[in-house]
């Protein structure tokens, strides 16, 4: 019988401080990136930001083949091998090399490739996505080395740095260069815009932007790179690749979920037609459940190099056990929030984008699954298993296949939405009972159910009714008295 108590919470103070750094560049950085959102959904039509949510689904499968789990693989062997610098030069030399092998292969067949995309047209956008995929798989290590660090101060300034690069020029182009070039009367600006402004190629600028900001944060971490000089050891290589490529599948089959749909979707409506405009609707949408995922994304910053250095702690399962109940809390909160407030937060994307918000419910828990797997999948990586988070993930890219040409045809969006619900719960139920047979972590499951239900149930209540935001601010209240009620007295022991 393993206890957990409340004087636990001493380990987590670490992990809590620099969760709050990393969620300056992440939670803050993405917001203001976020604004992006409503400035591609006021000014591009639905179809023209369908093209936006297929493409980055793309690149999201994409990059997680070009960094094969090697962050994951890194922190790991920094913790295990005395010599750093030649775990941290090797995993340099490893990912150089692959994405080079990426990007000139991608060059020799683009024209072939782009038209089998259905982008025979647009060329230079996937050869701009290739150099963004390239100059961000070079920087993964990079980044990585300062989490492993604790440089989270720099660590969230560079990420600043991008995500200010790439809205600043987003802005100049759509908004300024677009207001300079209707208006011919503006002589000398007019003349310096209308040199290289185009109007009626948003889409080209809008991924331009993307593609300046990568390479200027890369210039900006070329420093780094002085660990190169430590060389390549290939025993120790081989070593790493016999670790990293389950998690490879895991990450690849763990974003085929949120991102198969987007890229099946135009094949799978319907209505051919009209495919793209709804897809740029669900993308939109989706925007607004991703609201959780940035919540995971910084738990996930400080929560990697915390989970493995707890590692040989006396109670680091206790540990793991209290990270996972005030995860899916936060979580919780943060659905709440989002849906009983969602007649303000609708304004975040434009009027005709607005018929999906039912797919924003199902997405935003879809996605608190996904966090509550990452915090179950410790097990397999602390102890080495990293074959059966493989497997986990390929179950799940195999249920979100299914389900998206099983829902999409009948159910459009909302067919989508649930796919990545259904491919996220069935491999959260398997990592969670199989880690229970190879590492026990006394988690509080009664709590890690209720929490979730309750904030449905309280937004079920206030849908139903069509209460107002001021009744909801209510809600909002009970649920927090309700949580603080429960949490206030030490957790009893719990039978694993």
């Amino acid at each position: 019988m393993l206890e957990i108590r409340y004087n636990q919470v001493n380990p987590l103070k670490k992990l809590l401080g620099q969760t709050a750094i990393y969620g300056l560049s992440s939670i803050g950085g993405r917001l203001l990136n976020y604004l992006l959102v409503p400035l591609y959904t006021y000014t591009l039509p639905a179809s023209e930001y369908g093209t936006v949510t297929e493409l980055y689904a793309y690149v999201a499968i994409l990059f997680a083949l070009l960094t094969y789990g090697m962050e994951t693989t890194f922190f790991r062997f920094s913790e295990k091998e005395s010599n750093k610098p030649l775990v941290y030069s090797t995993s340099l030399i490893s990912l150089f090399a692959s994405s080079l092998f990426f990007l000139v292969l991608f060059y020799l067949f683009r024209n072939s490739m782009s038209a089998s995309m259905g982008y025979a047209q647009q060329v230079n956008y996937l050869t701009w996505f290739a150099f963004i995929l390239f100059f961000d798989a070079l920087t993964s290590i990079p980044f990585a080395g300062l989490r492993q660090e604790e440089k989270a101060v720099r660590f969230a300034v560079l990420k600043l740095v991008n995500i200010g690069i790439n809205i600043g020029l987003n802005l100049f182009f759509v908004l300024y260069c677009t207001a300079v070039y209707a208006n011919p009367n503006d002589g000398l600006m007019y003349g310096f815009v209308s040199s290289f402004f185009h109007p009626d190629q948003l889409l080209g600028y809008i991924f331009l932007s993307n593609l300046i900001a990568s390479a200027v944060t890369l210039v900006f971490l070329l420093p780094t790179y002085k660990y190169l000089k430590a060389g390549f050891d290939f025993e120790l290589w081989k070593r790493m690749m016999k670790y990293t490529w389950p998690i490879l599948v895991v990450s690849i089959t763990g974003i085929i979920p949120v991102s198969l749909d987007k890229i099946l979707f135009p094949h799978l409506f319907h209505d051919g037609q009209d495919a793209m405009t709804s897809l740029g609707v669900y993308g939109a949408n989706a925007k607004i459940a991703v609201i959780m995922v940035l919540f995971i994304q910084t738990f996930r910053y400080a929560a990697d190099p915390f989970f493995f250095g707890e590692a040989n702690n006396q109670d680091a399962q206790k540990t793991y056990a209290l990270v996972m109940k005030w995860f899916v809390i936060a979580g919780s909160f943060i659905f709440l929030g989002t849906m009983l407030f969602i007649d303000l937060i609708q304004y975040f994307i434009g009027a005709s984008y607005r018929t999906g918000l039912g797919v924003v419910p199902i997405l935003l828990m879809a996605n608190l699954l996904l966090g509550i797997y990452y915090n179950l999948s410790f097990w397999y990586k602390l102890t080495d298993k990293t074959i059966y988070g493989a497997w986990f993930s390929f179950i799940g890219a195999v249920v979100a296949v299914l389900a998206n040409v099983l829902l999409i045809p009948s159910f459009g969006i909302y067919g989508a939405a649930w796919s990545v619900f259904l491919a996220y719960l069935v491999p959260t139920i398997l990592s969670f009972f199989f880690g229970r047979k190879y590492f026990p972590i006394p988690y509080q499951v009664m709590k890690i159910v209720f929490y979730p239900v309750v904030a449905v149930t309280v937004y079920l209540f206030s849908f139903a009714l069509n209460l107002s935001i001021y009744y909801n601010v209510f809600l909002f209240a009970f649920f927090f008295i309700l949580m603080m009620l429960l949490e206030r007295r030490k957790a009893k022991p719990i039978n694993i």
